[in-house]
This record gives structure tokens, sequence and C-alpha cells, in this order.
């Protein structure tokens, strides 16, 4: 065959498959298309000529989601995914507490841990409630000393010691990445990052309100979540700055009668100094809760929840009791359930910044 010959045929042969695989398509008149009946399920009939969203969730089908847990997941993977059994009751509850942790924020929300009774467990629940936040979200924490007597938060967590809180203030303006900013901070392996207070009692420098806020202005530019652990005077020129600048309190009482009083009254000097919307928007932690009390806790949680948003009892547990390094691994289980609890009460709080 002639070479010229062979490219008509083939040609002929392309054309003949291209006119087999898409036969022609009677169009409609213009006239005749208004005619048209819509389709069901449409709001009326769209020109031939414009194009449909094609949205994932109208055209893409999702499987349905599994248990991830239990006898369930086992009898999901021994079909090998021909038997789709759904989360459980209780599993379904964990999912949507660990949404409610990870609710999302825009910039940095600025939480107060307080309380003015000394021994009730400030610090462990900083830190308990920093290692939740920083375990279950992506984005980071950031938990600072501002107590202004001799602060431990620094010693209470695991990790190559960073610089100090006098430290950061020294150097604040020249710290403008957050990777000069890890020079003064501990990380531990839950990725809760600390500045540790000065407890060297050659260390004359006070820090006070404006201290304070300088520190938190380098802060809130790298993190997403800053905890703040507070003294016990309220009165302290230190705490009116903090609470002038929070976005939320986290209270923290004993579930004593002398702690419920004492977390009590400071409702009432937050409310009686301007912060009544703390008040409203609080989280109340009772603290060290056993099995057997004498104290009425029913009643107790009855009190402040009438005054605050959400009422969080933490048990008591002996690995915290000891005021050493201790991680979440540490913890009871049920210790570490309640700390998520307490991390959702927050976060349902993360609505627009104070």
């Amino acid at each position: 065959m002639e070479p010229h010959l062979q490219g008509e045929e083939e040609e002929t042969l392309v054309q003949l498959s291209t006119d087999r695989r898409f036969p022609p398509i009677d169009l409609p008149a213009p006239e005749e298309a208004a005619t048209l009946e819509p389709f069901s399920g449409s709001e009326g009939y769209q020109s031939l000529t414009q194009s449909a969203p094609f949205l994932d969730e109208d055209f893409v089908q999702t499987p349905k989601a599994g248990a991830q847990q239990g006898w369930r997941r086992w009898i999901n993977d021994a079909s090998g995914g021909l038997v789709t059994l759904g989360p459980s009751a209780s599993e379904a509850e964990s999912t949507a507490l660990l949404e409610r942790v990870r609710t999302p924020l825009t910039g940095c929300r600025r939480i107060v841990v307080l309380s003015r009774k000394g021994g009730v467990g400030k610090t462990s629940v900083t830190l308990g409630l920093g290692h939740t936040f920083a375990t279950l979200r992506p984005d980071r924490v950031v938990a600072l000393d501002a107590n202004p007597d001799v602060g431990t938060l620094g010693y209470r967590i695991a990790g190559l010691p960073g610089r100090t809180l006098t430290e950061l203030l020294d150097d604040a303006e020249q710290i403008t990445r957050y990777s000069e900013v890890r020079k003064y901070t501990t990380q531990a392996s839950s990725r809760l990052e600390v500045i540790a207070s000065d407890d060297d009692a050659r260390i004359t420098r006070g820090v006070g309100e404006h201290e304070y806020q300088a520190a938190v202005d380098v802060l809130e530019r790298h993190y997403n979540l800053l905890l703040t652990d507070t003294g016990t005077d309220i009165t302290h020129s230190i705490i009116q700055g903090i609470l002038a600048g929070a976005d939320q309190v986290v209270l923290v009482a004993a579930p004593s009668l002398d702690g419920a009083r004492a977390a009590s009254k400071t409702f009432d000097w937050l409310e009686q100094n301007g912060h009544g919307y703390l008040v409203r928007g609080s989280v109340v932690v009772l603290n060290g809760v056993r099995r057997r009390m004498l104290v009425d806790l029913d009643r107790l949680a009855a009190h402040f929840a009438a005054r605050s948003r959400a009422v969080v009892p933490l048990p008591w547990d002996r690995h915290l009791e000891a005021g050493a390094q201790t991680s979440l691994e540490d913890l009871h289980p049920s210790t570490r359930a309640a700390y998520v609890q307490v991390a959702a009460a927050v976060a349902d709080g993360f609505g627009p910044a104070h």
C-alpha cells in the first residue's frame, strides 16, 4: 500500500471509531427548550450551556464511619470491610469530646489559672490542662509562670531547661521569630512549653503589670494558647495586668468548705472589680476529689455552676500529690480523662477574644 493511501486509511479508521463511540445528539431547538420540564429535585431548567457546580458532597459517596474501639472494630477488621459497625455510644461521646477540645482558634487565647488559696493544686491544673491541650491540639501551647513569689512551674516539667521570664524580658525587643522564643522555654514530650520564673535570691528585678504585658506581647505572636499560672495575691500589680488581658479564667478550688469559701470570695472580688465577664465565662475545677468525702460534692458543684460556665471535678491522684515532675502518662486513666473534660469545657469558651 502506498504511504499516502495508508495515511488516508488510518484517518478514516479513526473517524469511524469516533463516530461509533460518540453518536450524534439531537439537541432541542431554542423554542423547544423553554417547554422542557425541570429535573426532579432541581429548582428549574438550566441552560445546556451553563455548567452546574460539582460538589463533593453531592457526587462522592462517603464511606460509613466504622468503630475504632472494642469488639465492634474487631468485627469490622475481621470481615475485611464487608461488615461496618458504627461506633458505640461511649466512642461517639469520646469523639465529640475531642472535637470540642480541638475547637479552632484565631490568634492567641489567654487563659488564667487562678486561686486565692495555696495548696489547692493550681500549678498541677495548669500543667495538666497544658499537657492535654498540647497533646490533642495541633497548635502551639505555652504556660507562663507569673507567680510574683517563688513559682514552681519550671520544676514540674521534664526537658532541657530554657531561660527564665526575667531573661525573656531582657531580650524582648530582639525576639522576632519562634525559633528565638524557644531558647527561653522548656518543652515536654507532650509539646507543652513552659517559661519558668526566677527563684534566684540574687535577682532583684520585680515582675509587675508592665513586665508581664511585655512578655505577653512576645508570646502571643507565636502561640495560640497561653496559660498563666498565678500567685494567690490577686491584689498584686502583676495579677491586675493578667486579669485585664485575660480571655478566660480557670478557678481552682479544693473540694472542702474552706476551699469553696475562698473560691467563692474570689468570684466576689472579680465581680466587684470589673471582671464579672470572667466569672460568667469561667470554668471551676474542684481539684482532689476522693471517693469518700464528708462534704456534699453535688451541692458544692451546684453553687459554682450557678455563677460560672462549667464545673469539672478532678480526682485525687497520688502522682500529683508529690509535687514532682509529672507527665500525662504518669496519671491514672480517670485523671487523664478528667483533664480532657476540663480542656473541653475551656475550649467551649473559644469565642471572640476579649
